[in-house]
């Protein structure tokens, strides 16, 4: 069936391919061709040519165990992340902002009413915060969200709160859309949020924007850590500090690259 406000340039095959490779993102793989048709909503023939086309492309792989993605799939993540340019400014700051605080950091952007995460600089530890690259959480539930929520005008934001969530996950403690928008006029006004427990149990995190040189609010950075090792004050009084000093060197560097003329290499 034709998808609902798709004008007429919409590629409905192309969709669809979309929707195979998404379907791995939230399910154990290997996945059959009727696992596949059923968690997609398309005919299994549909399913088995779209495959093959993945097959043939590279992006897939069929085994007698049944369906999985290769690596190649990584290309297209990474060919967003380079194009932006945020990654390359934003790493070399993040690897010394972990090893400052001990504490894993990441960077999101948001997506209609969840956050997706772009960027992760892990910590050592024997127990860690389980964040993964590409991993999608509600944005209301967690402090980048937060961040990214009260970035937006009010038009914008009544309609990302109304947007439903595509991630697998929930909130521990889901809130009224009254008390979330008092939240983050409060989060608006201060430049920062925090959560306690509310994207998981026992995890505390702190978090700011991260702005382009025209001060609008681009994604937000995150400092993740354990309720046992950090408390609530410990999380604002030491681990905030680092935290802005971080995204303000950040942007400052993304605003020299992108203020910088840009040069073709011509290779020969």
């Amino acid at each position: 069936m034709p998808r609902e406000n798709a004008g007429p340039d919409f590629v409905e095959a192309l969709a669809r391919g979309l929707d195979v490779l998404r379907c791995f993102g939230s399910r154990p793989v290997p996945m059959s061709l009727t696992e596949i048709a059923t968690a997609t909503g398309l005919a299994r023939p549909t399913a088995r040519r779209i495959v093959r086309t993945l097959e043939h492309l590279g992006y897939a792989r069929t085994s007698p165990e049944g369906v999985v993605l290769t690596p190649r799939v990584l290309e297209l993540g990474v060919a967003y992340t380079l194009s932006a340019g945020l990654w390359e400014v934003a790493l070399p700051h993040l690897r010394d902002l972990v090893e400052r605080t001990e504490q894993a950091a990441s960077v999101a952007e948001l997506d209609g009413s969840d956050v997706i995460y772009v960027a992760r600089v892990e910590v050592p530890k024997v127990v860690s915060v389980n964040v993964t690259v590409g991993m999608r959480l509600p944005a209301a539930s967690t402090a980048l969200g937060k961040v990214l929520l009260a970035s937006l005008g009010d038009g914008d934001l009544r309609e990302a709160l109304r947007t439903p969530s595509r991630s697998p996950h929930r909130a521990h403690r889901p809130r009224p859309a009254g008390e979330i928008e008092a939240e983050l006029r409060e989060v608006r006004a201060r430049g920062w949020a925090s959560t306690d427990g509310e994207a998981a149990p026992g995890i505390r995190s702190v978090a700011a924007p991260l702005r382009d040189g025209d001060g609008r609010t681009v994604a937000a950075v995150n400092l993740a850590a354990l309720a046992a090792e950090v408390g609530p004050r410990e999380l604002v009084d030491d681990l905030l500090p680092l935290l802005l000093q971080t995204t303000g060197a950040i942007g400052r560097d993304y605003e020299l690259i992108h203020a910088a003329p840009q040069r073709s290499v011509r290779r020969t």
